[in-house]
């Protein structure tokens, strides 16, 4: 029996191992105890299987995608040199994906390359369009297809040719599985494939070329924005069409493109603006409308006992009337108030020959604004001949010295901030503004510069320029005036009417004197001079019980006058240090 089951399990081998396969008898189990025995193996060649190496697999559209918000991506250079890309995206039930696909990438110092999209075929929901700029797809729930060809991917590159895609880029959800693959009529020498944000230099997950000369990407978990950019090496000659890289210079057109990102950036500064125009409008308004106002004659004069007295709107001056008007200090705000100074007591006008001296009649003190007192001491309270003890000085004497009239300025800036007509100094107010828009503009021409010679996007440095010209043009409408000050400025109308109307004949005979004088200085600064002495050219100076005009001494007041005020206006002219 033993020999039996021996016979049997060599005859087993040596049939099994001859007949390479071929259908085995079925061979009993032998019991427990049986015996083992030694079996020789068969000698000579064996055969055996080997695997045969797949060729590279056909063209056509990618995998379907398994996970939602996944993309399979296909690319393959032509012989012409082109690049087809398929594109194959899984979108979630009830969700869209957006990407935009930039056609213009930095490529090196000062330079972009371009691409141009052409050919574009949709299979399933979605929809793209093409700008100049960029590739835009728009895809819905369930898987579509996109197909497109690349011209300008495959350039020459000296000894070789490169080609170049952003294998994805520019979704505006997390991509949580991209698979690429890329073929080439020759393998590629050089790979380099990079993930993450624009810039970055951090390698994709996996980036292989198989036994097939086929190069596979795999990059999970990319984040909305990031990209995969893939630029591949091969052999010159590789394809046909590939011209030179498209380069163009940053500085160029396309650093001036409107993009979304510049597009926005203009929309800012279009808001920006407008907002400043629309609040400078409603300040400024409020002084149009009282400039524009029917405003009649203001009654300056107050009687009781059948005399009347003069009393200025608002208690303003004849110095400040001009500053608060035009908002600067001039000449003819100084004038008038050397006038009034004379008017109110503290000097005297005289005429000497061709001359004119200024005489002090009382000391200033307190009733004196703080203008005032510059004034005084400008004229008064310095040089040789003119101390604080000096009686007079002459106009000559004037012109022959430099006046500092630094303080009167500030002092009627200062004051007409301190009486609420203004909120700040005008001055300082168009200064800091015109300061501020220059600087605004010279760095935007310098962010204009850097932005051309780097990523683009240089219109958001010239919005920029745009923005502190802006500025810069719209200082001297800074300064506007308080509401108080808006009505001030409706009431120097008003007494600029009373001038205009006012006839001698209207004031009692003893007053006219007064009210000639106390008027002048604000008739100065707006201009009236003339008319006002003319109205009161038959003044009978001896109807107050003194001969004279009080403050004047000379022999016509009308005649004489306005040539005192020519030659007190080179003086302070000459001077300067008002503006």
């Amino acid at each position: 029996m033993l020999a039996k089951w021996g016979a049997a399990v060599a005859a087993a081998a040596v049939s099994g191992t001859a007949l390479l396969g071929l259908a085995q008898p079925s061979i009993p189990t032998p019991p427990p105890d049986a015996p083992t025995l030694d079996v020789p193996l068969p000698t000579g060649e064996v055969p055996s299987i080997r695997p045969t190496r797949p060729g590279t697999p056909p063209p056509g559209p990618p995998p379907t995608p398994l996970l939602p918000q996944s993309v399979n991506v296909a690319l393959k250079v032509e012989r012409d040199g082109r690049l087809s890309v398929s594109e194959q995206v899984f979108v979630q039930a009830r969700k869209t994906m957006t990407r935009h696909q930039p056609l213009r990438i930095q490529a090196g110092d000062d330079t972009d390359r371009v691409f141009t999209v052409e050919n574009v075929r949709v299979d399933g929901n979605g929809r793209t369009e093409i700008t100049d700029d960029e590739f835009v797809m728009t895809l819905g729930e369930g898987a579509t297809t996109v197909t497109y060809t690349v011209d300008g991917a495959v350039v020459e590159a000296g000894d070789h040719q490169e080609v170049r895609w952003q294998v994805a880029g520019g979704w505006d959800v997390d991509v949580r599985l991209l698979r690429a693959s890329f073929v080439a009529p020759e393998p590629p020498s050089e790979i380099v494939c990079l993930a993450g944000r624009r810039g970055s230099e951090q390698p994709c997950s996996s980036a292989l070329t198989d036994h097939g000369q086929v190069l596979r990407v795999v990059q999970e978990d990319l984040s909305a924005g990031e990209r995969v950019d893939l630029a591949v090496t091969l052999p010159a000659g590789t394809v046909g069409g590939a011209g030179d890289a498209e380069f163009d210079d940053v500085t160029a057109a396309s650093a001036f493109a409107l993009t979304p990102v510049t597009g926005l950036g203009l929309g800012v500064l279009a808001v920006v603006l407008a907002g400043g125009f629309v609040l400078l409008w409603l300040a400024r308004g409020r002084d149009s409308r009282a400039l524009a106002a029917d405003v009649g004659p203001v009654e300056l004069l107050t009687g009781e006992g059948g005399r009347v007295a003069f009393a200025s709107p608002d208690g303003v001056l004849p110095g400040e009337v001009g500053t608060v008007v035009d908002e600067h200090v001039d000449v003819v705000d100084v004038t008038a108030t050397v006038v009034d100074l004379a008017v109110r007591n503290y000097l005297t006008i005289r005429r000497t020959g061709e001359d004119w001296l200024l005489v002090r009649r009382n000391p200033p003190d307190d009733s004196l604004s703080g203008y005032e007192h510059a004034v005084w001491r400008a004229l008064l309270g310095s040089g040789e001949g003119a101390g604080e003890g000096a009686g007079e000085v002459s106009l000559a004497a004037l012109r022959g010295r430099r006046l500092d009239l630094s303080q009167v300025r500030d002092e009627l800036y200062a004051g007409v901030v301190r009486r609420r007509w203004f909120a700040r100094r005008p001055d300082h107010e168009r200064t800091r503004w015109l300061l501020a828009g220059v600087v605004l503009a010279a760095l935007g021409v310098a962010a204009t510069v850097v932005l051309a010679l780097t990523i683009g996007y240089a219109l958001l440095g010239l919005a920029v320029v745009i923005g502190g010209l802006g500025l810069a043009l719209g200082a001297r409408f800074m300064p506007a005036r308080t509401r108080r000050g808006s009505v001030l400025v409706a009431q120097v109308r008003g007494l600029h009417g009373f001038l205009l109307g006012t006839d001698a004949t209207s004031v009692p005979a003893e007053d006219r004197e007064m009210v000639l004088s106390r008027s002048l200085p604000y008739a100065v600064v707006l201009g009236e001079t003339a008319g006002w002495l003319t109205r009161f050219a038959d003044l009978d100076t001896a109807a107050d019980g003194a001969p004279g005009v009080y403050w004047y001494e000379g022999e016509d007041l009308a005649r004489d006058f306005p040539a005192f005020l020519r030659e007190l206006d080179t003086v302070i002219t000459a001077a300067g240090q008002l503006r």
